[in-house]
């Protein structure tokens, strides 16, 4: 298969996730700031969850510029990654109307969580195809940020619990790595 319609299908899909964000954003009741005030969790959520969306895209984009054939793994591996990419409207939402409660900042955290683990498994993919020599391979390289994110969610996925703002601050750190 060629890989220009894996990555049109990708980032269509990435392009109604985001409409399906703002969609969620409504627009206040009154003209003036106060009337933003009940707004502000829902748009600082819609922000984080943009920016998450946004690094996605563009590390699918570059990615996929190293690929020179896609194989059935690839495709159910990108499929797999845009399965929890979807989910991200979902929590986004959740989160930005429950004020960032804990089960709800829980439940964002193991979403970008699996779709870490998701475009891991679609790099490793790629890589498994590529080989150890591939342009993709040496752009890895070690991987820190790779290694350190994951382990970063499940610190937020934990200080939900008891900290939802701590819970937000590991997502941000991660976003900002």
């Amino acid at each position: 298969m060629n890989k220009t319609r894996l990555e049109a299908f990708s980032d269509g899909v990435l392009a109604i996730i985001i409409t399906i964000m703002v969609l969620e954003l409504k627009v206040p009741e009154g003209m003036d700031f106060d009337a933003l005030k009940p707004l502000f969790p829902k748009f600082f959520s819609y922000i984080l969850s943009f920016i998450y969306v946004g690094i996605y895209w563009n590390n699918h984009h570059h990615m996929m510029h190293t690929v020179k054939q896609v194989t059935g793994g690839i495709l159910w591996a990108n499929l797999h990654l845009l399965f929890w990419l979807s989910l991200i409207p979902f929590v986004t939402a959740w989160i930005g109307e429950n004020n960032f409660a804990s089960f709800p900042m829980t439940m964002y955290g193991v979403i970008l969580l699996m779709s870490a683990i998701a475009y891991f498994i679609l790099q490793s993919q790629i890589l498994k195809k590529h080989g150890p020599n591939s342009v993709l391979s040496k752009a890895i390289g070690s991987d820190l940020k790779g290694k350190i994110s994951p382990i970063l969610y499940i610190i937020g996925i934990i200080c939900a619990n008891f900290n939802p703002l701590i819970s937000g601050l590991m997502y941000i750190a991660v976003a900002l790595m």
